[in-house]
């Protein structure tokens, strides 16, 4: 686990921010604590953190060279099958100094050049700096599981692994209001923007090649999804299962390979199960942890766990937090967050990172597997709006009765209402529509509102509609449910989900691992029917069925949770001061000038009324925003620019 930041300089005038180098490189300590590395030479300069996760010589030391002195190399995540390419190297004529899988892609990329990406197994951004041509190749692995931002203008390139590394490099810091706009529908950003004009994400699947003063963006990886090919797959459901479990036994063996302790997260949901019992198999006694809410049972899954654990004999820990134990650590999360990011469940993620990381350095989730095969309750509601029927018309009659009734997702009842309700817009929608109304919690009307006049005008209508164009380009009315999965493989996935365990894992020097997100079984799961993933009566079919002689029945079919956190009643308790005092106070929000003050009040109102809805977690990303442009926009100062470092030889 490490992080990554560098400088590509295309005028003299660029060659300043090289000066920046050392403080971007202190900016991400977090993500590598045990060591760091410069290099810096002539145009180009990098920048390295790193957490020993596997127990290497000097030699494994970053930023890398090879022995030529021509080629360097930083490299962030974690390559699973690097040992046998290494071994087709050495038959080659390669020769290694290090037992470290950077050697390896550093070796790939002299003997093979850019096509070598294809070959790698595992989770990654890296970059290597070609001295002869004077060539930097950058590129992120195939789901976005490791972050990577790129700002460009007509002086330099920047990268890193954290914007907190951008902004200490020297990028403008200037909000970008199409991204703000989708930030409060759906309370994260989806890339390529980010929250500052000109800084991107980097695609998954993607690279960057910057030589002669060109740079080009290439994809080199896409899931190989072909509704014909899938029309056409001869496997039997009962041959599908069995190559599930292979697949996935194979990706949990490559990822349990460390020299420092190791872990599962164990939830209690099928996913982080299958991965516990997969796991258990090959270590014995395994180390698992779980998060449990004392004050919250509707949300509190650990009695699943336990099962689990029993099952298969795990050192099993639960971490049994009251409302107030997830309180105190609210403002050390916020703290953390360098760009607006308001999935609330972040809370008990980072929690769960804090308290796994004091037992093991490398843990193991379930992470991809609801996108992969339909685990979410919109995937079961994209079906039963495309199979329609006598239930799905009534429920879109009884439409005014749910508007009617009062709706929250802090109980049962309510959250059952909230759903009907959304289920009832959607059956009356467009495929696209519907997706993107599943997906958010405000319409881009909502949002839209929310903005003062000035904050409107800047919102550009052509930009906002390509970014959303681009997001729903695999969904077309012809298609079917998979064409919705791969939506969430290039939306949630990354930037949601992923961010999420990025971040809070990160954020406490833990290295998170996804064996549902080894390419084979992406591949793989891109290649079944629709029918094998849901029916009428069950999501996620294909892995509770592969897996369901190894988990407890308890399991199997039960309602979704997830990691929700008592935001409602915090709201109109704890965090009520700091709402109606602070950052949405009245006088705040008329000095800043980024929202409107009679909107804000009116969603300050619904918090406190009979039927608040998804109203708090509106408010939540507003906290989120306000608090995270106090800390980097308030009072902004951008870091002086001191000598050069010596350049390398």
């Amino acid at each position: 686990m490490c992080g990554i930041t560098g400088v590509f300089a295309f005028t003299e005038t660029g060659r300043q921010s090289l000066a920046n180098l050392q403080a971007s490189t202190d900016a991400i300590i977090r993500r590598g604590p045990d060591s760091e590395g410069h290099f810096v030479y002539d145009q180009c300069g990098l920048g390295f953190r790193r957490l020993a996760i596997l127990d290497l010589s000097a030699d494994g030391n970053q930023p890398m060279t090879d022995e030529s002195g021509r080629y360097t190399i930083v490299f962030n995540g974690e390559i699973f099958n690097y040992r046998e390419l290494r071994e087709k190297l050495i038959k080659r004529g390669c020769k290694f100094h290090s037992q470290t899988d950077t050697e390896v892609i550093l070796q790939l990329y002299i003997t093979e050049g850019r096509s070598f990406i294809k070959k790698l197994n595992g989770f990654f951004g890296f970059a290597i700096y070609d001295k002869e041509e004077n060539s930097l190749l950058i590129a992120r692995d195939r789901y976005g599981v490791k972050p990577l931002l790129i700002y460009r203008d007509e002086d330099r390139l920047f990268f890193a692994s954290e914007m907190k590394s951008m902004m200490a490099l020297g990028v403008p810091r200037k909000i970008d209001f199409v991204a703000l706009s989708q930030y409060l529908q759906l309370n994260y950003i989806p890339g390529p923007a980010s929250i500052f004009k000109g800084v991107k994400k980097l695609l998954p699947g993607h690279y960057l090649y910057i030589k002669e003063g060109k740079v080009v963006g290439k994809a080199w990886y896409k899931i190989p999804y072909d509704p014909k090919k899938v029309a056409k797959n001869k496997l039997t459901y009962e041959q599908q299962q069995k190559k599930l479990v292979e697949l996935m036994d194979g990706a949990v063996q490559r990822r349990l390979v460390a020299d420092v302790p190791l872990g599962c997260f164990l939830s209690g949901g099928i996913d982080s199960s299958v991965i516990a019992a997969l796991a258990s198999r090959h270590t014995p006694h395994l180390s698992t942890f779980s998060i449990g809410f004392k004050d919250e049972p509707f949300f509190d899954e650990t009695k699943y766990a336990n099962l689990v654990a029993e099952r298969h004999k795990t050192n099993h820990t639960v971490f049994s937090l009251s409302n107030d134990d997830l309180y105190e650590h609210i403002h050390s999360m916020l703290d953390y967050l360098d760009e607006p990011f308001a999935d609330s469940s972040a809370l008990a993620v980072y929690i769960l990172s804090q308290r796994t990381r004091q037992k093991v350095t490398v843990a193991l989730s379930g992470d991809g597997a609801d996108e992969m095969f339909g685990g979410y309750n919109k995937h079961m509601g994209e079906f039963k709006v495309r199979q329609g029927g006598v239930k799905a018309e009534a429920v879109t009659a009884l439409g005014f009765v749910w508007d009617a009734l009062p709706k929250s997702r802090n109980g049962f009842f309510g959250n059952r209402i909230r759903q009907l309700q959304r289920f009832s817009r959607g059956m009356t929608a467009g495929v696209k529509d519907r997706y993107w109304d599943w997906a958010s919690f405000a319409s881009a009307t909502d949002a839209r509102n929310l903005l003062s006049a000035e904050s409107r005008r800047k919102v550009g209508k052509k930009a906002a509609v390509k970014r959303r164009k681009d997001i729903l380009e695999h969904l077309h009315s012809d298609g079917d449910l998979n064409e919705v999965l791969l939506t969430d493989m290039s939306l949630v996935l990354p930037y949601d989900m992923l961010t999420k365990v990025d971040l809070m894992s990160m954020a406490n020097s833990l290295e998170v691992r996804t064996p549902f997100l080894d390419y084979k079984v992406v591949n793989f799961a891109f290649s079944l029917p629709v029918s094998s993933k849901v029916d009428a009566n069950m999501k996620k079919r294909i892995v509770q069925d592969a897996f369901r002689s190894e988990l407890p029945v308890e399991l199997y079919d039960r309602p979704k949770h997830g990691f929700e956190v008592p935001l409602l009643k915090w709201m109109r308790g704890e965090l009520r001061s700091l709402i109606e005092n602070d950052l949405l106070r009245d006088e705040f929000i008329e000095a800043q000038g980024i929202f409107d003050v009679d909107a804000i009040r009116a969603l300050k109102a619904q918090l406190f009324s009979r039927s608040p809805g998804d109203v708090h977690a509106r408010i939540w990303g507003l906290i989120v925003f306000q608090t995270w442009w106090k800390q980097y926009m308030a009072n902004e100062t951008r870091p002086a620019v001191k000598a050069a470092p010596k350049r390398a030889s």
